[in-house]
Parts: C-alpha cells; structure tokens; sequence
C-alpha cells in the first residue's frame, strides 16, 4: 500500500513537468468545459432561436453518427504521418469555427450540416492528444505512465463537471447564441496549452511489441487486427447508452413523478460526476492487481445494479445509491478505457484512440433510440431496465473479451 501511496503524487508530478502532459490536461479541460456547456442547451437553441418543433430538435442527436467515420479517417491519417500535435490543431480549429457557425445560424438546417460534416472531425482533437500521450510515454517511459493518462482523463471529466453549470448560468444572463460563442471560444482555445509543441516522431523504440512511429505510418492495419478494439468499442457503447437515457428521463421522473424539490434533484445528478473524479486514479491503482479488462466487468455490473434501483426505487437515497454506482461505473471506464483502446491495437495508437473517443456519440443515438421506445412502451421508471440490461450484456461481453485476449496473448490487460 505504501508503494501505491508513494506512486500516485509522482504521476502528478510527471505531469507537471512535461510540456505535452501538461498542456494537453489543460486542452482537454478547455474541450470538456465547452462541449458541456453547449449540450444541455443545444436543443433550447434550436427550439428557441429556430423555431424546431421538439421531434425535430430531438433529431439533431444523429448527426453524431458521422463522427466515428471522421475520427477513423483522422486516426488514420495520424498514424500514416505520425504527426498528432498537427491534426490535433486542425481538429481544434475546426471545432471552433463549426461552434461559431452554429451560434450564428439563420435557419434550421445550418446546425444540423455544421455538426454532420464538421463538428465530426472535431470531436477527433482529444484522441489526437491521447495519441500524442502514448508515443512520449513510449518514447520516455515511467512506471507511473496509467496514472499520467487518468490525470489527463481526469481533466476532461473535470471540464464536464463545471460545462453545465456554467453554461446554464450564461445563457440565463446573456443568451443561447453568446453561451455557444463561449463553446467556440474554448474549443479554439484548445491551442494555447500545447502552443508551439511538436511530438517525437520517430523517437518510439523498436522492440518485439512496439514499431516505431515511422514504421507504423507506412503500415496498413487489416481489419482482423482492428477486431478486439472494435468489440470492445462496442461493448463500451452498450454500457454508455445508460447516460442519455437517464439525463433524460431521471430529471422527468424525479420532478414529474416523485415531486422532489429542485435541490435535491439537482444533488442526486451532481453526484455522480463528484464520486467518478474521486474514483478514477483509485481504479488505476486496483487495475495493477486484477487487471483492465476484470475491473471493467465489475464497473458493467455496477451499471446493472445503478439502473435497477432507478427503475423500482422511489426514494432520494435509493436514487442517491444509484448515482454513487454510477460514478463507479464511469470512474473505471473514463479512467481505464483509452488506456484498453491503444492496447488492443499497438500498431495503430491513432485510430485505436479516435474509434475509442467517437463511442459516445454512438451512444447518444442508442440510448436516444432505445429510451424512446422503451418510454413510449413500459413508461417511468422501468426504462431503466433497458440499460440495466445492455450493461448486463456489455459486462458478459468484456468477460468473454478478457478471455480471449488472455488465451491469444498469454497475458491480461
């Protein structure tokens, strides 16, 4: 335990030491405060600003479908060049612009083009990042290199935590359109921590497991070799299409149904973002003795278990309980899941960290859809049984993953 204790504050300070490190926990702070600040209020905007009937304002969530085609495309043109800081630029940029479009929009199907064809490539910056991450700790590396990638993961959770609030506070004092500007501002932001920084290309060393940064621009992934990380990006959605569900119908349940005051409900969802910070760097300590991948199937079913109370408890600790589960989920998968996504396929960082990054927006179109028409059938609260039941599957799945990986490769993520 003392080793565990001495460890953590040194990833810290490797963190605080390095350019890279450091300015990318700064960037993907900058990301995750303005894209949260814009989500809550996107739909407010199209129905508000643009006149979009509520059906309509619902559909502008599809056009997160294109962003997994981006981010692949991106991947791959990072990991045929070996340049991450650069794509990483244009990405940022890109969403800023695409931001700035969208607040100043005149008519309803701007923001629906703006966020297909370009806020897709943007949502690729982070993954740059995290690309950029693995070649230096190749290139550098230090025991500590988990707990540096949670600290940089942390930073995004981080920015997600404080978006809403601010946003919500913004667009009441001044308007929809100045809250997206600021979204702008941030995503363009982005630039500054990493400044002038230029990644070690060719510094990764060559051994049995690893290729050179050089060698892995020239190689072709076939897609069999794409196959563990595409399942385990799948499996990452099934366990993520939880959080549109319940960021939609739990406020409704809460203050239609059960009649809790403003505060409360406010507390029972602000919770979970609070325990899911504290619990990061701790799984990365518990996932040094059972590995990634078991850790994983214990966060699935902690998903179960959160999703079951939502749906058969009608009190505010019961609900309290469920959230704090929650955060236990997410603790795991925000802290670990990049880390498994570059692991499962070595020989592309790249593509293997914009695949993994684009599952949310997959998510959101899942659990758009399911909670749906799971709420049009069995009604409030037993919809959260749908997720209940694709965390059930996803946490079988990764078990079933775990063994595949250990049998093929004699070892354990």
């Amino acid at each position: 335990m003392t080793d565990q204790l001495t460890r953590s504050p040194s990833a810290l300070r490797v963190v605080l030491q390095s350019p890279l490190y450091r300015g990318a926990t700064l960037a993907l702070f900058l990301s995750g405060l303005g894209t949260s600040a814009a989500a809550p209020q996107i739909a407010q905007f199209l129905v508000n600003d643009l006149g979009s009937s509520l059906t309509v304002a619902g559909l502008y969530y599809l056009t997160n479908l294109t962003a997994p085609v981006a981010g692949y495309l991106i991947g791959r043109r990072s990991d045929r060049m070996g340049r991450r800081l650069g794509l990483f630029r244009l990405c940022a940029v890109a969403g800023g612009v695409g931001w700035l479009a969208i607040a100043f929009s005149g008519q309803l199907w701007m923001p629906f083009v703006v966020s297909a064809v370009i806020l897709g490539f943007a949502g690729a910056a982070a993954s740059q990042l995290f690309a950029a991450i693995h070649d230096e700790l190749a290139a550098a590396p230090t025991p500590v290199g988990d707990g540096v990638v949670s600290i940089v993961r942390m930073a995004l959770t981080f920015g997600w935590v404080i978006g809403p609030v601010a946003g919500s506070y913004l667009a009441a004092q001044t308007s929809l359109r100045v809250t997206l500007i600021a979204t702008a501002v941030c995503t363009i932001a982005q630039l500054l921590p990493i400044g002038t920084l230029r990644e070690r290309v060719d510094a990764v060393p060559t051994t049995d497991t690893h290729e050179s940064a050089a060698t892995v621009a020239r190689s072709h992934v076939p897609v069999r070799a794409m196959l563990p990380l595409l399942v385990f990006t799948g499996l990452y959605v099934l366990v993520y299409a939880g959080e549109p569900i319940k960021y939609a119908y739990l406020p409704i349940y809460m203050n239609d149904q059960l009649h809790f005051p403003g505060a409360l409900s406010g507390a029972i969802i602000g919770i979970q973002p609070l325990v899911e910070l504290a619990l990061m760097p701790v799984a990365v300590v518990v996932a040094r003795r059972t590995g990634m991948l078991p850790l994983m199937v214990v966060g699935a079913l902690f998903g179960v278990g959160a999703n079951l109370l939502f749906a058969t408890t009608a009190t505010a600790v019961g609900l309290f309980a469920g959230q704090i589960l929650m955060g236990g989920v997410w603790g795991v998968f925000a802290g670990l899941g990049i880390i498994v996504a570059q692991r499962l396929l070595p020989s592309a960082i790249a593509t293997a960290s914009a695949i993994f990054i684009t599952a949310p927006a997959l998510s959101s179109a899942l659990g758009g859809l399911a909670g749906g028409i799971g709420a049009g059938t069995i009604g409030l609260p037993l919809v959260f049984v749908v997720p209940a039941a694709l965390a059930l599957v996803a946490s079988a799945g990764l078990l079933v993953l775990h063994r595949r990986v250990v049998a093929e490769t004699g070892r354990r993520l």
